[in-house]
């Protein structure tokens, strides 16, 4: 369903294992990160009125999908950590040119979103079956069902503001692009390392 050209190799849940800690300090970051994307968009492109109203509701949902994380870290007895460099995201953001139309740009911006989306919710579908820790594959299942409504969310307004066959030779395009960067990562505990 998630259309991924390179599925995670399951042994990363066993790197995810010997540090829970540092997973979840990266997944609240991915979920403050995601907030911020919805935000950046309303901003960017305030003339879509659809696409500010689903938004807005998208940073209610991710910010409290912070919040969520953040409660597991303080339950566990520790502290939510610094930011890490996310170098998934900085290698899948070299894939699509600077510049280009208004249009071209929020297609590229929804088409990157959208990925990411896909990407986290194949790990968290992988953390949900794969962790020892029944309360966190718990938690992961239930983020999962939300991560793939984004992704298709996030892909639908891009075939509804760019033209469909484009968006689509551009997804797989892009896809493909992923699946390059996917092959050498997995090897931390990061969502998307």
């Amino acid at each position: 369903m998630l259309g991924l050209k390179l599925p995670t190799d399951p042994r990363w849940v066993n790197i995810v294992e010997k540090n829970i800690e540092e997973i979840l300090t990266d997944h609240a970051f991915c979920e403050q990160k995601a907030t911020s994307t919805a935000i950046s968009l309303i901003v960017s492109f305030p003339e879509y009125t659809e696409l500010v109203q689903e938004m807005t509701a998208l940073v209610k949902e991710e910010i409290s999908h912070f919040k969520m994380v953040h409660d597991k870290i303080i339950e566990r007895g520790w502290t939510l950590g610094r930011d890490r460099r996310d170098d998934y995201v900085i290698e899948l953001m070299k894939f699509f040119p600077k510049g280009g139309s208004r249009t071209t740009q929020l297609v590229h911006r929804l088409l990157y979103a959208a990925l990411i989306e896909a990407r986290s919710c194949e790990r968290f579908r992988l953390l949900s079956e794969e962790l020892e820790d029944q309360e966190l594959a718990t938690f992961y299942r239930n983020l999962m069902v939300s991560e793939a409504n984004h992704y298709t969310m996030f892909l639908g307004f891009a075939r509804q503001y760019g033209e469909k066959k484009e968006v689509d030779a551009k997804w797989q395009q892009l896809l493909e692009y992923e699946a390059k960067i996917m092959s050498k990562l997995g090897n931390s505990e990061a969502i998307h390392g």
